[in-house]
């Protein structure tokens, strides 16, 4: 059974999609709509709307669209009853006791239960005889008992068995243990063994103070050093960062981004508490979009080894994207930020807070970088430098900024600003060339329908689906016309399986009297939403007339009347006779 009709409506109407969308996007009102930049990937220019009147939202940029529970479920990576529960919190409402199938939401509760008591088991053990040695290890690593309750610190004892066996007495089945990856089928497929042994262990918080995951350090030089819970059905490495939970109460829109979790430790020990790390993965778009929602600034404080510059470069880039501003951070003589601040003892915190005041943003440091790798004392090293320079000046989008640069750099170098200029101009045209061509790619591969993958039959029928999916967007605006509709075509007129069962659907929703989008995020995959959503809006300017319905259908039942006609050989006569009937009544 699915949640009432009424309760749904009701949950929208008191969850507002704009209110409840500003407190995760800045939004700005365009016309009849509010827009901004799309909190589901990278851009620069706002492609997300918002549509007041019906409630959803759309990003022609990524294709995302919904209602406002399909929005809750992919901001807060929740599954359909978990959004409409955390929903119904916010409106105060109480959820209908119904005999929906929650059994995913009942598992995700358990693995939360599960990942909970370990960390209090994990934690228990660091402070039993047992736990001396990891002990030993914090606080050689400096870490004051303050700091390690704080982080809520543990340790995975040498059997493989502990965690099990205690979960298992606290009434959690093997099923239940084994999906929250806190352990393993043996081979023999009798009983499981615990995932984690001998490390020192770190939970994984989310921002709703849930302990989602573990990432374990061995504390001897065995490998891997750091073994970290694989995705579960409530943990995906690359949409969540190490200590977030702790950064978004800093304060501070400025978040600092190091490599790992003893370096994050070590700097909020410092007294930053606004550092984040990955979890064992290189910088996620995913995680720089959830970066964007609490911080307007991000500064790099990776380690200064040749795979820490890597990973910054690509960081650098990934962050830019996601409209943050960045500096870097560099920890001198080769040090990572944990190292320093250790070195520096009572003096640490100011010996990082000097650093932080000092590092460059993030257009000096890739200029500095680019620099120190030519010879500028050779002909070849100083076009080679320029040449470089200019390329990263090119790409700015601030022309303030930009010509700042360009002016640093015709100091620089002793080149006259004019020349300089007029490289920027053939670097940008051939990118604006670029992207130009990109753009038309994507727009020739939307049109003939190749990358579409709610409806895979869109590329064989492109004239066809474009007909069904106006006829669709009509009819969503229009239902009153549904009679009209239903006396000129059927269903089974429909050349794409996808958009036959869309019609049914609204149609099957206008005769019962339904809202007609009230169930979309019920009825259907974040995916298919999004289609369909997408599919309203692209239609949302087109005329609304019944000429207009009229030739949509026409263009229809033409489409079909080919397909059957496309193997003249075994059609029937009928079929014949039909088609050359429906091309006459065209013609006149």
């Amino acid at each position: 059974m699915s949640l009432p009709e009424e309760f749904l409506q009701e949950l929208k109407y008191r969850n507002d999609i704009t209110e409840v969308v500003s407190s995760y996007v800045n939004l700005k009102r365009r016309g009849r709509n509010m827009v901004g930049l799309c909190p589901f990937h990278s851009e620069k220019t706002p492609s997300f709307n918002i549509y007041s009147e019906n409630g959803s939202f759309y990003c022609f940029g990524c294709g995302a669209g919904g209602d406002v529970i399909t929005f809750v479920m992919k901001i807060e990576n929740l599954d359909y009853m978990e959004a409409v529960r955390f929903l119904a919190q916010r409106a105060g409402m109480t959820m209908p006791d119904t005999g929906y199938d929650d059994s995913m939401n009942r598992l995700r509760t358990r693995i939360y239960e599960a990942n909970r008591e370990a960390a209090r088991f994990f934690y228990g053990c660091l402070n039993s005889p047992e736990g001396a040695e990891a002990r030993n290890y914090l606080a050689g690593r400096q870490l004051s008992p303050k700091t390690i309750v704080r982080f809520g610190l543990g340790y995975s004892p040498k059997s493989r068995y502990s965690l099990c066996n205690h979960l298992k007495s606290k009434g959690f089945k093997e099923s239940e243990i084994v999906a929250a990856n806190l352990a393993f089928q043996s081979k023999s497929g009798k009983g499981i063994y615990d995932r984690f042994s001998d490390r020192v262990m770190f939970p994984i918080i989310d921002l709703r103070g849930n302990v989602i995951a573990f990432g374990g350090r061995l504390m001897g030089d065995g490998k891997p050093k750091y073994l970290n819970t694989s995705d579960t059905p409530v943990f995906k490495k690359s949409n969540n960062l190490f200590s977030l939970n702790n950064a978004k109460n800093s304060g501070e829109r400025t978040l600092i981004l190091c490599e790992g979790y003893m370096d994050v430790i070590a700097v909020n020990q410092a007294g930053f508490q606004n550092a984040v790390a990955t979890l064992g993965t290189a910088l996620t778009s995913e995680q720089a979009i959830l970066m964007k929602r609490y911080a307007d600034e991000v500064v790099i404080c990776y380690d200064a080894d040749e795979a820490g510059q890597k990973a910054t470069a690509r960081a650098i880039e990934i962050l830019r994207n996601a409209g943050i501003q960045v500096r870097v951070l560099t920890v001198p003589d080769g040090k990572d930020p944990d190292e320093f601040i250790k070195k520096h003892g009572e003096n640490g915190s100011a010996a990082f807070k000097n650093l932080l005041e000092k590092s460059k943003n993030d257009m000096d440091y890739r200029l500095a970088k680019l620099k120190s790798s030519f010879n500028l004392e050779t002909t070849q090293g100083r076009v080679s430098y320029l040449n470089g320079a200019i390329k990263m000046i090119a790409a700015l989008d601030n022309p303030v900024e930009k010509d700042i640069y360009l002016s640093g750099l015709s100091e620089e170098m002793g080149v006259e600003k004019n020349a300089l200029l007029e490289q920027i101009k053939r670097v940008s045209r051939s990118k604006a060339g670029e992207i130009r061509r990109e753009e038309m790619k994507k727009l020739r591969s939307e049109m003939s329908g190749m990358g579409d993958k709610i409806n895979p039959e869109h590329a064989k029928y492109p004239r066809g689906v474009k007909a069904e999916e106006s006829l669709i967007a009509y009819l969503v605006h229009s239902p009153d016309k549904l009679d009209f509709v239903l006396k000129r075509i059927t269903p089974d007129d429909f050349v794409t399986t996808f958009n036959k069962k869309l019609f049914e659907y609204f149609r099957d929703k206008i005769k019962g009297g339904y809202g007609i989008l009230t169930g979309i995020s019920a009825d259907f995959t974040p995916e298919e939403s999004g289609k369909i959503f997408g599919i309203i809006s692209k239609y949302n300017s087109m005329a609304a007339t019944t000429e207009a319905a009229a030739e949509y259908i026409n263009a229809i039942i033409e489409e079909k009347l080919k397909t059957k006609m496309n193997d003249l050989s075994t059609a029937e006569d009928t079929d014949i006779m039909d088609y050359l009937k429906n091309l006459r009544e065209k013609k006149n």
